[in-house]
């Protein structure tokens, strides 16, 4: 019988590429939960001889690794002295060039505000042969583990994933009036020390101050918190939070009846709060 959890065995049974000497593969750990890396993801983590890792990855993925592998931390964290990004993608280069098998274990989905194309074209453009392991995103994963859809039919038909903070660090330069009237549910990355002047700039666009907003740090992880608040007190309710993905738009409302972590603790929810349910699957 196959051992699923033996890297033959998820090779065999899925058909899976194998992690060739040379090569680096970019993959995404996902939010914060270790069981959701992607299969592909833990895969790799079984294969390598180097695993490049960031900060917020569970450190329960490297137990995957096989015996004699390398593991170098290579994370970056805001207002702290981290790895710089030339030095990451330097580094890629050179072990792959001594025929190292290479992974670069990344937080969520390295092509979501993940630096994961910077790295990818690094490796592009010495010769590198790459793989890209996409993996769950906090704006999407880390608020399903909050209860909060990133669509719904009765809030909105689009969202729109926006960045906190340009490379400078400060807030992006963007078209926020646009940004503002583009899509009802706004998620933000990475934007606890902005968010206080990114809704003041959103409510100057036209958004209601009063609009619902929630800030969930350490998505999907043990340690998650969900403060649910409004867009005009985004900046005093993320100040001190842990890492966050930030969430404005009606659907927040909706955290009231799909919190289901919180029913596992025994809170009572409460469905459907905006006051309709659909009694059909008609679209």
């Amino acid at each position: 019988m196959i051992n699923p959890l033996s890297t033959g065995g998820l090779e065999e049974l899925l058909n899976l590429p194998r992690l060739e000497r040379g090569w680096v593969w970019l993959a995404g750990a996902g939010p914060g939960d270790p069981g959701l890396i992607t299969v592909l993801g833990a895969h790799a983590i079984q294969q390598a001889d180097v695993i490049l890792y960031d900060a917020l990855i569970d450190q329960a993925l490297l137990k995957l690794t096989r015996p004699g592998a390398e593991l170098i931390y290579a994370g970056k964290r805001a207002g702290v002295k981290s790895c710089r990004q030339s030095d990451i993608s330097r580094t890629l280069v050179s072990l792959a060039k001594k025929d190292k098998r290479v992974l670069r274990l990344k937080g969520g989905d390295p092509f979501v505000f993940g630096r994961g194309a910077e790295e990818a074209l690094t490796l592009a453009r010495a010769g590198v042969p790459f793989r890209i392991v996409p993996g769950v995103t906090a704006g999407i994963g880390g608020l399903a583990y909050a209860g909060i859809p990133v669509t719904h039919r009765d809030t909105n038909h689009a969202v729109t994933f926006v960045t906190g903070h340009g490379v400078d660090g400060q807030i992006p330069d963007l078209d926020w009036n646009a940004v503002a009237k583009g899509s009802p549910t706004l998620v933000l990355y990475m934007a606890r020390k902005t968010v206080g002047a990114i809704a003041d700039k959103l409510i100057a666009a036209g958004r209601d101050a009063d609009e619902p907003a929630a800030i969930v740090s350490d998505a999907s992880a043990s340690t998650q918190n969900v403060l649910v608040t409004t867009l005009g007190k985004l900046g005093e309710a993320a100040a001190g939070t842990a890492p966050s993905i930030i969430v404005i738009g009606e659907n927040v409302k909706l955290r009231e009846g799909l919190d289901w972590i919180g029913a596992m603790a025994g809170k009572m929810l409460e469905p459907w709060p905006l006051g309709r349910e659909h009694l059909s699957d008609a679209s």
